[in-house]
């Protein structure tokens, strides 16, 4: 059997829209928002690999009035017009579709609903499985035998579909799909502004007509006194048979508009390759065009751009060209082979690695006069070190000058930079698999080169220029000459040296947890009266809220919530939610961070080796997997006793531990110049203390314990942008108090008032905000029209400038403690970083001197109004130098 798929188009790109909002806005090369589009296409092209259909046709509804608007003016009255952000997609979407040769059908007088409706059962009766692709439920009414509708949901990028079938809906609203007419009727739509008859829901609705059959049996049993209804119910529905009957109309798919009878016109057909190209190009969806290699049919980038390669004959000519230019651009493909451009005949020449070739190759990584650009340089570190060779000079990595031209992207792959900078795709070029490679130092040269990796060395020969002079022009330089290029370095010896695990130790520990566990599992058995999974949040909130009556919090679609902010409001009501709160809390710390960290450990070296990446986050903070060491709590006792597995690996070592007292504040107070906050850090006052003191009109030896935890609270949410909400719901306290704080410590703190102020109108003003050492933020949700994506942006704005000048302050620590160590030749070694904290593995007799350089490095990094303050520590484990 044949099959045509119907799209709502309006629905599907409003749910693409709302479910891919994130923190990262997804634009084109010409500013224009992309999510909705870029969602739609990924619903779309699911749904095809799945259904395979010979037939497909998009429905859009236009701005005309339809015949419902003829009937009741107010119809659709109460909906919110489309948002800014989605509106300007529309017309590109629609263009996407004709490129890809999509058949569009659009009439006046009639919604998408209608044509989908007409079409589904033209469909049917030609013989076709039909399914309907929508968000919206009206079109549950069409459904019958070869009629299915398909109701996707898009979250955080990821799509996931439910089919409704007669069987389905039966099943869930207990009649066949055509009555759900009659149930609209009745109980109306607040979405479409349908009346329906006032007072009646949707639970009610669909028991009359379980009962009734139809809204016109239900006023004839009315009529002649032979139906059930009592009380008001009754008389509510006796008034309003007008009304229920015009919204049983309104209600009421048209399957009869004058559209095309000819379903051979939706077939579907073969995409003009070049203008689905050029569009996907402008809109950055380089996966698509990797996805359907669309860079295959663009004729123009292959007339721009000419790449030629060979295997080379001869190395000694290669090696002299790239000691008399100083400098080497190559992809080395992970110690097998390496593409290296050659700028004397313009070449990309390929070499298979050898023992022979690696020596003289080793000379020119060696070389500190030999500039060296790559990609992914870090990698090719620590690949090199493991083959005796120290790589010197790693002058410019494509990836790192992605990521400082631009942060939130978060698209630094070569195929995506060639796209973005060079207007040249390189997914035309064939990759071979991982089976063709050759092995390690192979004699024999491969018949066939990767096209795709001379591709790689070609456009990072040609990206070097492009994005140096694009940093230059955004004043970007010297925070990628000065701080991130160097840092590769630093992450890359990171990474290699690792950190002691003692695994012995971490799985003693990891079953004191489980027996920990075990006894609160019997505990809160104990105080349920039951056994049951507390895993399952659907059995945790029936034992909680059916069983104990605890007062109900929140309720999602699938049950009561049972999640940390609903059991924190509960603590004080039972015993058992401070139980289920410790027993979520250490079964977490045993699978993340128990469980989870053994398979990290090297069977050889007992020793974890986490990747630090420095292209991650918005703000420049590093971030680590494999894994994530910045993610080991530190709040809770049993979170820091796990530091204990991790340690100095030899007797004659130990660790040495420093830590920023406070950056972000310190940052913020020479950022906003505030008075007072100046005068606590320099006469070394405890900052929250005083803070206590000022918002609450106390005298400093008065604070209490709370009154600083409370100002602590204010003063590290303040500039974050928390609201009077957020604060109350932090400390506990009413939202009118939480407001008042925030009003106090403004008004006493008129630096910072002043400066989120000030950096916000100056956001709005550029499109971006930067940190005290040039980095940059583009934050384009400050011109939404949203107001949620809008407060979103100025937060970011307000917060980027502190975060990411303290980002940027730990990684110059990390770079001269890195540097110091190595000039001076001490077997010392930095190994790890979290957050604001470094710590170096030392040896006994370097101690002394390291503990100097550590702390030197890290408080001198930058001269602010304020002292930098590290608090140093040692110990044979983290947990002690802590």
């Amino acid at each position: 059997m044949k099959k045509l798929v119907l799209i709502d188009g309006n629905s599907i790109v409003n749910r693409a829209f709302y479910g891919i909002m994130g923190s990262k806005s997804m634009m084109s090369a010409d500013g224009i928002y992309t999510n909705g589009i870029y969602g739609f296409l990924s619903i779309y092209f699911k749904i095809v690999d799945d259904i395979k259909p010979e037939y497909v046709a998009v429905a859009f509804d236009l701005k005309a009035p339809t015949k419902r608007h003829l009937l009741y003016k107010e119809y659709k009255g109460t909906r919110k017009g489309m948002p800014d952000e989605l509106r300007q997609q529309m017309p590109v979407l629609k263009d996407v579709l004709k490129a890809m040769n999509i058949t569009i059908i659009e009439k006046e007088g009639y919604e998408a609903d209608d044509i989908l409706g007409t079409l589904a059962k033209l469909g049917k009766s030609q013989g076709l499985d039909v399914t309907i692709l929508t968000g919206d439920r009206d079109a549950f009414q069409l459904v019958e035998k070869n009629i299915t509708v398909r109701i996707p949901r898009t979250k955080m990028g990821k799509t996931e579909e439910e089919d409704y079938t007669p069987e389905k809906i039966k099943e869930e609203y207990g009649l066949e799909p055509i009555k759900l007419i009659e149930v609209k009727g009745l109980m109306g739509d607040a979405s479409d502004n349908i009346p329906g008859v006032p007072g009646v829901g949707e639970k009610t609705a669909l028991g009359i007509i379980q009962e009734y059959g139809s809204i016109e049996n239900l006023y004839n049993k009315i009529e002649n006194n032979e139906d059930t209804l009592k009380g008001k119910l009754r008389e509510k529905i006796a008034e309003n048979k007008e009304l229920a009957e015009l919204s049983r109309t309104l209600g009421t798919i048209d399957i009869h508009a004058p559209i095309t009878d000819n379903l051979e016109e939706l077939t579907l057909k073969e995409w003009d390759k070049q203008a689905v190209y050029d569009i996907f190009k402008n809109l950055r969806f380089n996966r698509y065009i990797e996805r359907f290699a669309l860079g295959e049919g663009s004729q123009k980038e292959e007339a721009k751009y000419s790449l030629e390669y060979e295997t080379i004959t001869n190395i000694n000519l290669l090696i002299d060209s790239i000691y008399n230019r100083k400098r080497m651009f190559y992809y080395l493909d992970d110690m097998k082979a390496i593409y290296v451009y050659n700028e004397e005949n313009c070449k990309v020449e390929y070499i298979v690695l050898n023992n022979e070739l690696l020596k003289k190759l080793k000379t020119i990584f060696e070389s500190t006069e030999i500039f060296k650009c790559g990609n992914n340089l870090k990698e090719d570190w620590k690949l090199l070190k493991a083959n005796g060779i120290n790589c010197e000079n790693m002058g410019f990595d494509i990836h790192i000058a992605g990521y400082v031209l631009n942060a939130t992207s978060g698209k630094y792959t070569l195929e995506d930079l060639s796209q973005e900078y060079l207007n040249y795709d390189i997914t035309r070029y064939e990759s071979l698999k991982s089976e063709n490679q050759l092995t390690l130092f192979a004699e024999q040269e491969i018949e066939k080169l990767d096209e795709r990796k001379c591709a790689y060395a070609f456009v990072i020969y040609k990206l070097y220029e492009i994005l140096t002079n694009k940093m230059q022009e955004t004043n970007t330089i010297e925070l990628f000459k000065t701080i991130e290029m160097p840092l590769v370095e630093v992450l890359a010896s990171m990474e290699y040296e690792g950190v002691y695990v003692d695994k012995e130790e971490l799985r003693e520990f990891g079953n004191e947890l489980q027996v920990q566990i075990e006894n609160l599992k019997d505990e809160i058995y104990k105080l349920c009266g039951e056994e049951f999974n507390i895993n399952s949040p659907k059995q945790l909130g029936e034992v909680l809220f059916e069983k104990l009556k605890l007062p109900v919090q929140k309720k999602t679609k699938s049950g009561y919530s049972t999640d940390s902010d609903v059991l924190e409001k509960l603590v004080e009501d039972h015993p058992v939610i401070e139980k289920i709160i410790d027993y979520r809390q250490m079964s977490k710390l045993n699978s993340t961070f128990v469980e989870g960290l053994i398979p990290c450990i090297n069977n050889s070296t007992n020793r974890i080796h986490s990747h630090f990446h420095q292209t991650v986050t918005a703000t420049g903070r590093i971030s680590s997997t494999d894994p994530n060491v910045q993610n080991i709590p530190t709040r809770m006792e049993l979170g820091q006793q796990l530091r204990k597995v991790f340690m100095a690996q030899k007797e004659e070592t130990t660790l040495i531990d420093a830590d920023y007292s406070q950056i972000e504040l310190r940052v913020l107070a020479h950022i906003a110049n505030d008075e007072n906050m100046i005068t606590a850090f320099n006469s070394g006052e405890d900052i929250h203390k005083q803070a206590a003191s000022k918002v609450f009109n106390v005298p400093m030896e008065e604070v209490t314990k709370q009154m600083r935890s409370n100002a602590k609270a204010v003063n590290f949410g303040i500039v974050y942008g928390i609201s009077d909400f957020g604060l109350s719901r932090q400390i506990g306290v009413s939202r009118k108090l939480a407001k008042q704080y925030i009003e106090q410590y403004l008004e006493k703190y008129n630096g910072i008032k002043e400066y989120m102020e000030n950096i916000v109108k100056d956001a709005k003003e550029k499109g971006y905000v930067e940190t005290l050492f040039g980095r940059r933020r583009y934050i384009a949700e400050l011109s939404s029209s949203n107001y949620m994506i809008r407060q979103f942006g100025e937060r970011v704005a307000m917060n980027t400038p502190i975060q990411g000048t303290a980002a940027d302050i730990i990684k110059i620590a990390m770079i001269r403690v890195y540097n110091e160590l190595k000039n001076k030749n001490l077997k010392s070694k930095l190994i790890l970083q979290v957050h604001d904290e470094l710590i170096i593995e030392t040896y006994e007799n370097e101690k002394d001197e390291v503990k100097q350089i550590l702390q030197s490095c890290m408080e001198n990094v930058i001269s602010l109004k304020v002292p930098l303050v590290a608090e140093v520590g040692e110990g044979k484990t983290w947990y002690d130098a802590k």
